[in-house]
């Protein structure tokens, strides 16, 4: 990344306006000073963007705080409309959670997380609300494992050399070799399951969507309450998980 920014073409300033605005998706309201010791800028300089952004109507200041708008989703769904997948997963997973009477949703990797780019909600059995733009530490989630175990020993080996291995549960794998091993499963039997690592209460299984040729371009999930179902039954919803997944595989 060094030598990007040393380059020619690289625009500081811009750099930095994109570091404010991601600076917010930590803490949702801030004020000039925060935002000064989130991103390391001066407060001259934070005082400069914020007010920029404010003036096309991505934040919206209250008092002394800023907080971005809904304006801001603008960029993100810029990114969304360009992506041909998004379009084929959302009536497939329509179809799955009708089926399965679970949410859905598919991921792709985004440096050390996953993002959601398309989702549908049953009933909600988690605490914290997932949408689209959501993003979780891959390696505690079961979209996460498969998209790290579609990379190739050198991705991989840099997204361990990046990646914060911190708990997220008390079930939470956290060390690198046992990881790797549970990747090396994951990539032989085709699927991922993941009990309690992310939240507690919660399990999930996921499979890869691969492209033409057959690369892991995102993963597609099911959740369930573990206190409805016992996580060993995840395997049961394969199937027809596995059939949407290779349906959109299939139009890729």
């Amino acid at each position: 990344m060094q030598q990007e920014t040393n380059s020619a073409l690289f625009v500081q300033s811009f750099a930095r306006g994109l570091e404010v605005i991601e600076a917010f998706g930590q803490t949702p309201k801030m004020t000039l000073t925060e935002v000064s010791e989130a991103t390391g800028l001066s407060r001259a300089t934070v005082r400069r963007f914020v007010h920029t952004l404010v003036s096309l109507g991505y934040m919206r200041a209250n008092d002394k705080h800023f907080a971005l708008t809904p304006k801001i989703m603008n960029l993100g769904f810029a990114y969304l409309a360009s992506q041909p997948l998004v379009e084929l997963v959302d009536p497939v997973l329509a179809n799955l959670s009708q089926q399965l009477g679970q949410s859905t949703s598919v991921s792709v990797l985004d440096g050390t997380d996953v993002v959601y780019i398309a989702r549908q909600e049953t009933t909600s059995i988690m605490r914290i609300n997932i949408t689209v733009g959501t993003r979780f530490p891959a390696y505690a989630t079961s979209m996460g494992r498969i998209l790290l175990a579609g990379l190739d020993a050198e991705e991989l080996n840099a997204y361990f050399a990046t990646a914060d291995l911190t708990e997220v549960t008390d079930r939470t794998i956290t060390d690198e070799a046992t990881l790797r091993t549970e990747l090396a499963r994951i990539r032989q039997q085709g699927y991922a399951v993941v009990e309690e690592e992310l939240e507690v209460g919660l399990a999930s299984v996921a499979v890869p969507i691969v492209n033409r040729a057959d690369t892991t371009v995102a993963a597609m999930n099911t959740s369930v309450a573990v206190t409805t179902q016992a996580p060993e039954d995840l395997t049961e919803l394969l199937p027809p998980l596995q059939a949407a997944a290779a349906e959109v595989s299939n139009a890729l």
